[in-house]
């Protein structure tokens, strides 16, 4: 994967700024192939290296507000895999801030948040996002 990542990124390099493709959301290009690469480390089980991909890229680079809320979420699935409850709950809440009704719509988010209020200390700012994201129903 990483191997293959690196070849992908190359190819971005060498074609210079943002390839247009058919059915993609803002093209092929460096930042494209580095937010693919957050989310291929964390499900390669290493969310140390999913941080460390996460970290080297700036999301107002993405070109899209849905690519901004993914690599949030991203990051907040390496975190939540790493036991980072706090980080992995301000990686939420950017995703939110970028994109709420993207991020409350993901399946994904909300099994998230499910985990999170039944997993450890629950935060009027993790209630509040569960509630906004459908997951609190009370």
């Amino acid at each position: 994967m990483r191997r293959l990542t690196k070849e992908a990124a190359a190819i971005a390099d060498e074609l210079g700024g943002i390839t247009h493709l058919r059915d993609t959301a803002g093209g092929f290009s460096p930042v494209t192939v580095q937010l693919h690469l957050i989310s291929a480390e964390y499900k390669a089980g290493d969310p140390s290296a999913a941080i460390a991909a996460a970290d080297a890229l700036h999301p107002m680079r993405l070109p899209t507000i849905e690519r901004r809320a993914r690599y949030y979420t991203d990051k907040a699935t390496a975190y939540a895999q790493w036991g980072r409850r706090e980080e992995c709950i301000g990686a939420l809440l950017e995703a939110e801030r970028c994109a709420a009704e993207e991020t409350h719509a993901r399946p994904a988010v909300k099994a998230m948040l499910n985990g999170l209020l039944v997993s450890g200390r629950t935060t009027p700012e993790l209630r509040g996002l569960a509630a906004r994201a459908g997951v609190l129903t009370s």
